[in-house]
């Protein structure tokens, strides 16, 4: 009798163990690596960088960046979801990773299979812009501009398939106008472009307009998304604007492969949300162009289901490809 209940419960610890939700006792048990899928110095680079180091004071554990950039941030993303499902791999991901790719390229993974969502970071503002000169004051001023003249006003944005590029493909298909788009290597460029008036309007990250919009060197008419953003309270959204139903913002949050232990997500979603709300880190992330935006893993998820569709629609529209 005493050896077949040892024989039991020693099955019942495997199973346990062995189970795909099942975590280490005394999480995280060796350093975590924090794979970023962008070239070091951007935006997401330097919050997930600060992110690491608060991390790593706390989980008591190392956290090693890792920078995997290309494809569109699909390169570090496919690393992530291929890494051992214990909870000391994870990974940023943004919105052309986990939405726009997936309707723009074949991707070597599927974001609702093969990872599971931690926790947003930040939204990313967007902007449309116009130079001072162009007679162009509201949303309204260019819509009625391009009815009147179709394909007579050029959008730059930073290439095509982005994020930047799709909001313009978005703003075609609701109001009816024919813009055209012009593919620039980031959104400096295409903002130097406006301010010198050789192109009409420019569809860029709102940090990168900023400074020229202060210095009246470009006019802001709107910003993208459903909510005034933190960094510009008083612009306008395109619904105040008058385009009604009208929501576009880039985002980017934290990924784990997919099968990672339920407890592991729960701590590094309570650690992530807890850093992200310190006062030194919320500045510094507003001042590298990223509003901090957190929630629970499941909210996350939510967005990442919802946006696949939106953002699909405007890749179609545009008959954008990967390159």
């Amino acid at each position: 009798m005493i050896r077949a209940i040892l024989i039991f419960a020693a099955a019942l610890a495997g199973s346990i163990a062995s189970g795909p939700l099942a975590a280490q006792p005394g999480y995280p048990a060796k350093a975590i690596r924090f794979i970023v899928p962008f070239a070091p110095g951007g935006s997401a680079d330097t919050i997930g960088r600060l992110l690491a180091q608060e991390m790593a004071k706390s989980l008591a554990q190392p956290v090693l960046v890792d920078n995997r950039p290309g494809g569109g941030g699909t390169i570090g993303v496919d690393a992530v979801a291929k890494a051992a499902p214990d909870g000391h791999t994870i990974g940023i991901a943004a919105t052309g990773a986990l939405a726009i790719n997936v309707t723009l390229m074949k991707l070597p993974y599927d974001p609702l299979k093969d990872l599971v969502p931690v926790s947003k970071l930040a939204d990313i503002p967007m902007v449309i812009a116009v130079h001072p000169a162009s007679g162009i004051d509201s949303v309204k001023d260019l819509i009625a501009r391009a009815k009147a003249k179709p394909g007579s006003l050029a959008y730059g944005t930073t290439g095509i398939g982005s994020a930047m590029h799709l909001s313009g493909e978005m703003l075609k298909s609701i109001t009816g106008v024919e813009l055209v788009h012009v593919g620039y290597k980031g959104s400096a460029p295409a903002v130097v472009d406006v301010v010198a008036g050789q192109i009409p309007i420019a569809i860029v990250d709102l940090t990168s307009a900023l400074p020229h919009v202060r210095s009246g060197r470009i006019k802001a008419l709107a910003t993208l998304g459903s909510q005034r953003t933190v960094t510009a309270p008083d612009l306008p959204t395109m619904a105040e604007a008058g385009i009604p139903g009208y929501d576009a913002v880039g985002w980017f949050g934290i990924v784990a492969p997919a099968g990672t232990p339920r407890d592991a997500i729960r701590k590094l979603n309570g650690e992530i949300n807890r850093i992200m709300r310190l006062p030194d880190i919320r500045e510094k992330s507003l001042a590298a162009g990223a509003e901090p935006a957190t929630g629970s893993a499941e909210e996350f998820g939510a967005l990442i289901e919802a946006e696949i569709p939106k953002w699909g629609r405007a890749v179609r529209a545009s008959g954008a490809k990967a390159n």
